[in-house]
């Protein structure tokens, strides 16, 4: 017998800077779900910020956060997932994901996320000496974890808004299909 899938949702994957949290608002609004990111989860869970948990705890300590989050995840239904860049890593969040949502890894060449991510603090990765070659290194990593999606776009020359339109197609599309 076929473990048919559940396509309730939407969770975008992919590295920092690919426009997850602006793309998945848009494809929120457009479908009529709501819009969680994981990060933001977190942050509430906790009470405290991205940051303070790597530097604090480390990054152990903050993916076993994302793996419970992924987790309660699964109850929701209508709800559009931003993920952070590094969930999909651990194979069981990425099945967990696929469970329960159609999978959309949103990517960007390294110049383009450079081109975006350079200016922002928030990101406890890039707080490093190299910041290009740990952007180099990381989606050398994490690549074969997010070409596991169901769906890939690359973000690098559309609008977020067009981005969000091929989405919700997919998603429509991905709904009539049989799933197995």
């Amino acid at each position: 017998m076929h473990n048919v899938r559940q396509l309730q949702n939407i969770a975008l994957i992919g590295f920092m800077g690919t426009g997850k949290t602006s793309v998945g608002r848009l494809v929120a609004e457009a479908l009529h779900f709501e819009f969680v990111d994981t990060d933001e989860l977190i942050e509430e869970y906790t009470g405290r910020k991205i940051t303070e948990i790597f530097s604090k705890d480390g990054e152990p300590a903050f993916r076993a956060l994302e793996k419970k989050v992924v987790e309660e995840l699964a109850a929701k239904t209508k709800t559009v997932i931003a993920t952070g860049g590094g969930l999909p890593t651990n194979p069981d969040n990425l099945t967990k994901l696929k469970s329960f949502a159609l999978v959309v890894c949103l990517w960007a060449s390294e110049e383009k996320i450079w081109e975006r991510v350079r200016h922002q603090s928030h990101r406890p990765l890039l707080h490093d000496d190299d910041p290009q070659k740990k952007i180099h290194d990381l989606l050398t990593l994490r690549g074969p974890f997010y070409r596991q999606a169901d769906v890939l776009v690359n973000t690098g020359l559309r609008s977020p808004r067009e981005v969000a339109q091929q989405i919700a197609l997919q998603y429509k599309l991905a709904r009539r299909a049989p799933h197995t």
